[in-house]
Formats: C-alpha cells, structure tokens, sequence
C-alpha cells in the first residue's frame, strides 16, 4: 500500500493547541514566570527612550545637571535589571525548549511500543523519524522562544502604544496610522509563506525517508549499481524542497524591506511634523526625540509578531502530525476487561497471567487487512501444545498471515483464535508477546555486544544464562573465537558478523526469554549448508516440547515436523507429515522434488 501523506492545510486549530498544552500543564509554573519576564523586558525597553526624553528636555537643553548622577545611576540599574531579566528569561525558555519535547518524545516512543505490527507495514519509517526529530524539534522552539517572541512583542506593542497617546496623541496616531496597512500586507505575505513552508514540510519526511532508504538499503543499491537511480530520485525530492523553501525565503525578503519601508515613512513623518513644530515651539527636543525613537522601534514587534504567527501556521502542521502519531488508534489492544483483569500494558499484573501450554487453534478465521479482499475465509485449524508446525507455499498464498494471526500481531477479521481453550483476545497483549520467541529470514541485532544482545528480551539473564543459551543453539563455539568472546561488538545491525552469526544470536535471543511458542520465518534460507545443520541440530533441541510454527523455503529442513500443511490462497490443501505428503505425490510432492531437481543442478554447476 503506498503510504499518502496528509495536506495539511487549516489554520490555527484550537482543538490540536489543546491537545498539546497537556505536555506543558507540568511546566506552566516556568511559563508563567517567562510571560511576566516579557512584560518587564517590555516595560523596560518603552522606558529608555522615556528616559531619552527626560535627559533631553532636563540636562542637554538647559545644559545643566542638577539630578544627574541620580538619573545616571536609575539608567544603569535598569540596565543591570534588563541584562539580570534577559539572562533568566534564556534560561527559563531553555528548559522549557529542551524538557517539552522530551516529554513529547517519549510519549511517542511509548506509543510507537504500544502500536502493532500492521502499523509499521502501513507508515513509512521516514514519517515515524521525521515526527520524532524536526516536527516535535519545532514544537519545542514554538512553546519557548516564540511564546517569549509573541508576549514580548504584544507587551511592547501595547506598552509603546499607551505611552504614545499619553505624551502626546496626534503624534502617536501618526505613527499607529500605518498600521492597518501592516495588518493587510502582513496576511497576504504571512498566507504565501505558510503555503511555501507546508509544501517544505512534507518534502522533510520524503527525504527523511530517502535517507533511511538509501542507508538500510546500501547493499542493495550497489549491487543493483542503482546509485545513479537512487541520486536522481534524491536530487528530485531535495530540489522540491529547495524551490519551495527558496520561495519562501524570497516572500520573506520582500516582506521584511516592506515593513522597514512603512516604518522609515512614518520616522520621516514624525521628523517632518515635529521638526516643523520644534521650530515652532510646540513640542519639545525630547518629545521629538522619543516619538523618532518610537517610530523606529514600534515595527520591530510588529514585524515579530507578524514572524511568530506564520510560525505558530507552520508549527501547526508539525502539531498535527505529532497529535496523529499520538492518538493513532490502536487496532490491537487490550479490552478494558482485560485492563481491569490484568492492568495496563507496560504495569501488567504477570503474576496473575495464566500459564501458557501452546495449544492453538483457528476457528471459522477470515481476515483481510484494511485494504483488499480476504485473505483466508473460513480457516480453521487446530495445533496441539508442542506441536511443530510447518507451512510452504507460493508466495503470497498467506502462509506469513497465518503466523501473524497467531501470534496476534493481527487479529481475525471474523471467527476466533483459541490459546489453551480462551480467545487470545480475553488475554493481555504482553502475555501473548512475551511468550513467543520470533526468529527472522534477516534477524535484527541492535547495537552493542553479543552479550547484550543475547540478553536483549531478558535483561536480568545472568552470564550464566546467556551461555546456556548460545549453546543450546550451537553458537557458543563462534562467539569465543570472535575477538572478545562475548563483549564482541556486533555493530549497527550486527554489519560485524555473517548472516548465519546473526541467525544463531538471535536464536540464542529467543531461547533465553524461554517462549511457549516459536516461529521461524524462512529462518536458514540465507545462510550455509553447515550454519544450516547448526541449526537445524539446534531446533530439534530447542523446539522440544514448545508450539512452533516454522515457514520454510527450503523444504528439507523441515521433514522433521509433525504437520506440514501445503497452503495456497489462503486454504490448506495439503496436510501430513513429510513421508505422508511424499507417498500422496500431490503438490508438496511436486514442490520438493523440483527444489531438490534445482539443488542438484546447482551443486554440479559450481562443482
């Protein structure tokens, strides 16, 4: 399914500020210290050139300095308060950049834990990362330093504004003239650049994406020698995402000389009228002066708070994306039956679980995932306690889909699936995931050492016990022969060992967590004829008395499972054990000889 990101288009919405004002409610003592250090930084700078004025009109008119060191001495402890209250403000405003989106992220990251396995198929690991890193980046900076941009810069605007109409209210309309001109300017500009800013937006998650592709994908790109391909492709989203930017930023140009264009009109206004009434002698040097200094000034916090809206715009598409990650529905989780049963997710009661035995069993299960018909209708299917289970088939013909609904990474779309007698779905979530041990056709390893990741699903595991794992599973030998035994680093993605190295650590993974139940997807079909008897000898030890399913390419790996069922869209065709399925000469008869025909073929050929 092609993954289409939502265009986001609306305006600021309340309801999602709403939403996101929750991860601030623990810090709004900090933000409510912040607003009232804007409105003292903003006092301050509307006194200075009140105090311009004074010293104007008091000492360098009459050239005398009767109250000078006292003025002196008022103008430098503003100065010290203004510096003292700047220096808390970054500091206050820092931490609320920095302990938001960490409050933010990590709500993520829990809801990414709680989300199932068919969201991953779904999104693009791209979108995940891009919400995880720039679009909660964004909402830091927006609810610190552009909550003391805004409050500032209102403040300012009102403070200025009062004190104008009080000194004198002929110059003060001179200067506020202007700004309903500003208002309509700045809302046509403030619409382009956010239309601009959105389009950049959304082209960030496909190069975050591109990135994340053409890094995992590395080895296949050469392989194909598709650099040239993959560059393009690159090339074409990056250049989208430089015109749109470049658009925006060429807005912005335009925008800010305007704004200055409109503030030089009206200082040139102010000079005009007051030089003429200064001659005059209806208004004072000092009142000139400070009414020069407020038409200069009074723009700045226009033009930031213009700045900060079109921000708090832009932020809104990363707010709604972060909000969708947030409050995505989970299609799989626990009922509140469940939860009053058994507790939460992560706080589950494990002492109360039942014990899992392994029987499952499939009852009149249809499935279908979101889009598309049914994939099995009416499948039913009963595995005992212990069982070894093997599927083949064609590709797609839903061999993975059965696993999946087995393990209940998907549930069924109509029926039931039974462990030990009870629909799966009146158990928690962690007790059915905690007791499967999955092994992958390309097994993950995380990075750091064998050790650690032996005992990634079971961090108290002693080194005891991850011995014993690695030797039930035959990897204990080639773990010592590796440089540092088991403090190796495996490297990202284990890029430091073989496949089969991977494959054996992941089972010894598996086995140490002790699951009821194991699956192995295609789990030798990339390694060696030897690493494959490795595991093999490890199976039969390992699989003892624990349900497994395993999906096997290579059929003779599994001629040692009590069932194999033959699956083609959907349906069992077939079912038996490997000599049954071989006397019957049907379709599991067809498909081994022809693999072992093409086995054959190979061997002679490299011979």
């Amino acid at each position: 399914m092609q993954f289409e990101e939502y265009e986001y288009s609306k305006p600021i919405d309340l309801s999602t500020v709403k939403k996101l004002a929750t991860f601030a409610v623990p810090y709004k003592k900090g933000i409510i210290i912040l607003i009232i250090q804007m409105l003292f930084l903003a006092l301050v700078d509307a006194v200075f050139p009140i105090l311009n004025k004074y010293a104007i009109d008091n000492f360098a008119g009459p050239g005398v300095l009767d109250g000078f060191w006292l003025y002196c001495a008022l103008a430098v402890g503003l100065v010290i308060f203004q510096a003292t209250n700047v220096w808390l403000m970054i500091k206050n405003a820092g931490g609320i950049e920095h302990n938001i989106p960490y409050d933010i992220r990590k709500a993520a990251f829990q809801k990414l834990q709680e989300l199932p396995i068919a969201y991953y198929d779904r999104t693009p690991v791209g979108w995940i990362m891009a919400r995880l890193t720039s679009d909660i980046k964004r909402l830091g900076v927006t609810l610190s330093w552009h909550v003391v941009d805004f409050f500032w810069s209102i403040f300012l605007i009102i403070v200025m504004a009062v004190t104008m109409l009080i000194i004198n209210i002929n110059y003060a309309l001179l200067v506020l003239a202007t700004v309903p001109v500003l208002v309509v300017i700045s809302m046509i500009f403030q619409r382009i650049i956010l239309h601009n800013y959105r389009k950049t937006r959304r082209y960030n998650s496909q190069i975050t994406a591109a990135f994340n592709e053409g890094i995992t994908g590395a080895k296949t790109i050469k392989s194909l020698s598709a650099e040239e391909y993959m560059l393009n492709e690159f090339e074409k989203t990056t250049r989208q995402m430089r015109d749109f930017s470049i658009r925006a930023a060429t807005i912005s140009s335009i925008y800010t000389p305007i704004i200055l264009f409109l503030g030089s009109i009206t200082t040139g206004l102010v000079l005009w009228k007051g030089g003429h009434e200064v001659n005059m002698g209806d208004v004072s040097y000092g009142t000139l002066a400070v009414f020069i200094s407020y038409a200069v000034q009074f723009f700045e916090p226009v033009k930031q708070f213009a700045r900060v809206f079109t921000e708090l715009q832009y932020t809104q598409a990363s707010a709604e994306r972060v909000v969708t990650l947030l409050e995505t529905e989970n299609d799989i989780k626990d009922s509140q039956k469940v939860i009053e049963m058994y507790g939460e997710m992560f706080e589950s009661n494990r002492e109360a679980w039942p014990e899992f035995k392994g029987n499952i069993e499939f009852k009149d299960v249809s499935f279908r995932y979101k889009e598309g018909g049914n994939i099995l209708e009416h499948f039913n299917l009963t595995v005992k306690a212990g069982e070894k289970i093997a599927l083949v088939g064609e590709t797609g013909s839903g061999k993975t889909t059965i696993v999946n609904l087995a393990c209940r990474f998907y549930e069924p779309t109509e029926g039931q699936i039974l462990v030990d007698g009870v629909d799966y779905r009146e158990r928690p979530l962690l007790w059915m995931y905690s007791n499967i041990g999955y092994v992958l056709q390309e097994p993950h390893l995380f990075s750091g050492t064998v050790k650690e990741n032996i005992a990634y699903g079971r961090q108290n595991a002693t080194m005891e016990d991850i011995v014993a794992a690695a030797k039930t599973v035959n990897a204990h030998d080639f773990i010592m022969n590796l440089e540092n035994g088991y403090d190796t680093e495996v490297g990202e993605r284990g890029s430091r060992l073989s496949t089969g190295q991977k494959q054996l650590i992941s089972f010894a993974r598996a086995i140490l967590t002790n699951p009821g139940m194991f699956v192995l997807d295609e789990a030798t079909s990339s390694v060696d004829t030897e690493t494959e008897h490795l595991i093999q000898d490890a199976l039969n030890k390992a699989l003892e008395g624990r349900t497994s399913f395993i999906i096997a390419h290579r059929l003779s790996t599994i001629r040692s499972a009590d069932r194999i069922l033959v699956i083609d869209k959907g349906k069992i065709i077939e079912e038996g054990t490997h000599k049954e399925l071989i006397r019957k000469r049907g379709h599991y008869y067809r498909l081994y000889t022809n693999q072992l025909l093409e086995e054959k073929e190979s061997t002679v050929l490299k011979g």
